[in-house]
Formats: C-alpha cells, structure tokens, sequence
C-alpha cells in the first residue's frame, strides 16, 4: 500500500504500481480530506492518520503488507509502526520525521521555508488558492532533479487533487501538526521489529546515514537504505523504476 505526500496524491505512485502489478497487489490512496477520499482529515496529527490506515488495512484484510510512504506518508508510515502490529515491512521516502533526528537539521534549512508558511492559520490557504497548478510547480520544479518527470497531467491531477477549501486545509494541517507529532514521536515506545526501508534521491540532499541512525536510535531494530538515481526529492514519479526495483529488492520479490 503506498501512501503519497504534499503536494500529491495517489497519483504519484501510478507509474510505480504500474511496474508492480505483476508481482504484488498494489493499492494507493488519496490520503483524508485529499482528491476523492472521504476519510475524515482530523487535525493533521500522523498517529490519527495512521489510525485511519490501520482501519482501512482491517477493513481490507490485507495480509503479509508492505506499508510504502512517501514524505508526509512517510511520516504517517512512522506513526504507524509505533502504534501497531502486523506489517510485514515499512517503506519511508525522503523525508525527515518530526522529533526524530535528522528532523532538528530540516527545518532549520532556509530550503525549506514553507514549512513555516504552511503551518500559519488560514494564511496559506488565502494565499494558494485559486493557484494550486502554480504554487505546487515551485515545489516540482526545484525539489526534482528533472522537473520533466513530474508530468502536466500528474501536476493537474495534483492540483485536483487539492482544489477544495477543505482539501487545502487538510494538507496545511499536516504541517501545523508538527510540533504535536514531534512530542508524540519522542515519547518511550517498545522497539520495533518490523523491517524498514529508507530510501532516499540520490539529488535530494541531505545526509541518508543520520537518517537510518535516528531511526536505529529511537528503537527500530532493523533499518536498511537505499539511494535512488537520478531522483530528487519525488522519487516515485522521477524514478519509479528504481523506486521498485529497490522496494521489490527489500521485499524479496
């Protein structure tokens, strides 16, 4: 099951699934609140997202799975492992996750100032939209190492995906929840053993062993990488190749 971040939607994994379906069941969703998805958004916090996976899982009764996550749903991947039981193996993509270490050094990057922007009341959403198509081509053209990879009608299906006052809010809220999934993360939790795979741009940025070290760090006992070629930070619409080949490759397909 992948799970997409911001500025996306389930979309993003289409090229990816593509390449799977004749291995694996694949099955990606609009996280709640995003694109068609009637989920309920709550306030942003990954562990209640995680808890709306987990019901959808249940519901599902999905066996021997792969939960795969991509920035925000990399989070909610985290989330997830310390709050259940049961997944075969995890997958989190680029990204840093709140309280957890290389967090400190993320949001400290002048790079990645929306972060702040996102997380004001009401603001962002006045300002983005009317404007998604626009605004999220900033975040495509400057985070990819080949802006052409995210293609016009992925962008269109992302800006979709986001054209409601409701969707914008649900994705603001992810960022506004931070500073909650941060004290949440940091929390004593039992160590986990599910297997986790952190894969990474190999033009993303960013050092890929303090990630897998603030992991091991916090308890997760086995945690393997994985560097991505010729991919920045949306590795599964840049590189979906690579992207399976080294998810198939974890999972022993």
């Amino acid at each position: 099951m992948f799970l997409h971040g911001w500025p996306e939607s389930w979309r993003s994994w289409q090229p990816v699934m593509r390449l799977a379906a004749s291995q694996v069941r694949a099955i990606a969703i609009d996280l709640p609140g995003i694109g068609e998805s009637a989920g309920n958004a709550g306030n942003g916090e990954k562990r209640q997202l995680a808890a709306t996976v987990h019901e959808l899982i249940t519901e599902m009764e999905l066996r021997e799975l792969t939960l795969v996550g991509h920035d925000i749903g990399g989070m909610i991947v985290y989330s997830f492992l310390r709050a259940y039981r049961g997944l075969k193996r995890a997958v989190i993509m680029d990204i840093a996750v709140p309280g957890i270490p290389p967090w400190g050094q993320l949001v400290s990057n002048p790079d990645i100032w929306h972060f702040g922007l996102h997380a004001l009341p009401e603001l962002p959403e006045r300002l983005v939209q009317g404007s998604q198509a626009e605004y999220f081509a900033y975040f495509y053209d400057t985070h990819s190492a080949d802006p052409a990879k995210i293609t016009p009608d992925s962008r269109a299906a992302h800006a979709k995906a986001y054209s409601s006052d409701s969707a914008l809010t649900a994705g603001f809220n992810w960022y506004r929840a931070f500073p909650r999934d941060a004290e949440e993360n940091q929390a004593t939790r039992p160590p986990v053993s599910t297997p986790l795979l952190f894969l990474q741009g190999d033009r993303a940025g960013g050092d890929i062993s303090a990630s897998v070290r603030g992991f091991r760090a916090v308890g997760l006992n086995h945690v393997d990488r994985g560097v991505v070629p010729g991919a920045g930070h949306f590795s599964e619409e840049e590189a979906p190749e690579e992207t399976w080949r080294l998810i198939a490759s974890f999972a022993g397909l």
